[in-house]
Order: structure tokens, then C-alpha cells, then sequence
């Protein structure tokens, strides 16, 4: 819950995930390029795997930023807060595959 006074440029991990998502663009138009030139099936289903490990990958970079940033200021705050961020966390976890 940083507050965009204390911001000084994108934060690091957020330049390394924009990075990490640029290149599984990358990889992505390389799958409908596959696709499109009808090729092997299994390599095409390999990418697809790449793809989806790359996205977990930056899932857990944004995931370790929240929980070193927000949800320990909301855990240190206590409260309403840090009940409300650790809810949330759970939810979100719950259903995302990271």
C-alpha cells in the first residue's frame, strides 16, 4: 500500500515483470503463428506450457511485492486492515494457479 508520494519510478520488480510479460507477448504470437502454419501438434501444446510457466513465474514476482509491501504494512497497521489483506490474500490465492 505504498503511497505514490513515496513512488520514485516504476518499482524494480514491476520493470522486471513488464519485462518477463513483453517476452510472453512474444511468445504468444509465436503460438499463433504456430497454429496458423498447422504445426505439430505436441510442439504447439509444449509452448503452451512455456507460455503458462512464464505467467506463473511473474505471478510470483507480483505476489512476493504484495506481501512484502502491503500486506506486511496492513499486518504491522493490525486491525480491520490486516485482517481485510490476509481475507483477500486467501481469496485470491484460492482460485489463481501461482
Amino acid at each position: 500500500m505504498e503511497s505514490k508520494a513515496e513512488k520514485k519510478g516504476p518499482h524494480p520488480i514491476n520493470k522486471q515483470a513488464l519485462r518477463r510479460l513483453k517476452n510472453i507477448e512474444g511468445q504468444v504470437r509465436g503460438l499463433q503463428r504456430m497454429v496458423e502454419e498447422e504445426q505439430y501438434c505436441v510442439d504447439i501444446i509444449t509452448q503452451i506450457s512455456a507460455v503458462r510457466a512464464a505467467l506463473n513465474s511473474v505471478g510470483m514476482l507480483i505476489l512476493k511485492r504484495h506481501i512484502e509491501t502491503c500486506v506486511s504494512d496492513a499486518i504491522k497497521a493490525g486491525g480491520e486492515e490486516k485482517t481485510h489483506i490476509i481475507d483477500e490474500l486467501m481469496s485470491v490465492l484460492s482460485r489463481a494457479k501461482l
